[in-house]
């Protein structure tokens, strides 16, 4: 399955170390990360999928796949800005929201939207996303879902 996962582009060291086990477990279980290709939790999502062999997809803002993180093992440069959250969305099964700003909460509506189940680590707390304590259970809660 493929799991978009989304998050702010610029966070603390212990959130970005739930990002990374986060991706760790993901590629673990088999499971491709979709993210925005960037910093933050995308690069540390990306890391962790990456270190375990996993695949990653880094959706980006901009026009250049050499902008991605150097995790990203498959860039696709939109030169469309924020609209690409649209695409990070609809190119996963599910998502899996960690932290994060406007931008999330954009990303977090559009999965909603579309029918995706959202888990959530320390992000938003609205209607629809299941808040979750690990990435081990933001995995399960997806996983039980799609």
């Amino acid at each position: 399955m493929r799991v978009s996962v989304i998050g702010g582009s610029s966070v603390p060291a212990e959130t970005a170390a739930v990002a990374e086990e986060l991706g760790e477990r993901l590629a673990n279980r088999g499971h491709t990360v979709v993210c925005g290709g960037l910093g933050g939790v995308m690069a540390a999502v990306c890391r962790g999928a990456a270190n375990a062999g996993g695949e990653t997809i880094g959706v980006l803002p901009t026009g250049r796949c050499e902008d991605a993180n150097p995790h990203v093992t498959t860039p696709i440069a939109t030169g469309m800005g924020h609209a690409r959250n649209a695409l990070v969305v609809m190119n996963g099964d599910a998502a899996i929201a960690v932290d994060g700003s406007h931008g999330t909460l954009s990303e977090i509506g559009m999965a909603l939207a579309h029918g995706r189940a959202v888990a959530g680590l320390d992000t938003h707390d609205i209607e629809g996303v299941e808040a979750v304590a690990s990435p081990a259970r933001a995995i399960d809660h997806v996983e039980n879902a799609v």
